[in-house]
């Protein structure tokens, strides 16, 4: 009863003016906050890992890397492609490490102090990507998403069917899921082995 008599007071007297004041402001502010995250989430972001392939700026999905690391020491595979360089222990998980500029381009990438190895998933094993350099993580507006045309004429066709425009830029979107599709890359053994 004496915490009624409290409230009652508190609410009748000049200070609870102020405070039923603040709390129409926190309700509106709210009120503004959730139309503002609505309308975001109506231009969604899209998250990837952004790399240098060649000449060609690619992004792939973020949830598609698991890790991005140094250049590893690699044991060469004999009776492989030329692509697949061998196998590399990461961490105690052993990942086959392919040179995807090599499997593109038919050249082999130059190992420098900015080549990385994407780790990545191709059903469900570990597998490393080598790239010539790794920019981290864009964020895109979806709203940014067009049709690459241009990648049309690329050894990476079928692979890159939309890109995002950042300045002069463009970023490929790499189509992991499509490149795990591809009997070619996924069977790293010789022809004549």
């Amino acid at each position: 009863m004496m915490a009624q008599t409290r409230s009652d007071t508190a609410h009748s007297s000049p200070a609870g003016g102020l405070f039923r004041r603040l709390l129409s402001y926190e309700r509106r502010s709210l009120e503004h906050d959730a139309g503002e995250s609505g309308r975001q989430q109506k231009i969604s972001n899209w998250s990837g890992v952004a790399f240098r392939l060649g000449d060609f700026r690619l992004t792939c999905r973020i949830d598609r890397v698991d890790e991005v690391i140094a250049f590893p020491p690699y044991t060469p595979l004999p009776g492989s492609k030329h692509w697949l360089l061998g196998i590399a222990n990461v961490r105690g998980n052993l990942a086959p490490v392919v040179d995807l500029g090599w499997y593109f381009f038919e050249t082999r990438t130059p190992i420098t102090a900015r080549t990385r190895l994407l780790l990545t998933r191709f059903q469900g094993r570990l597998a490393g990507l080598v790239v010539d350099e790794v920019f981290g993580q864009r964020h895109f507006h979806t709203d940014d998403l067009a049709a690459a045309v241009d990648w049309d004429d690329t050894p990476m066709r079928g692979l890159v069917a939309q890109a995002f425009p950042s300045g002069d830029s463009h970023w490929g979107v790499l189509k992991m899921e499509t490149l795990e599709q591809l009997p070619d890359f996924m069977n790293g053994a010789r022809d004549d082995a």
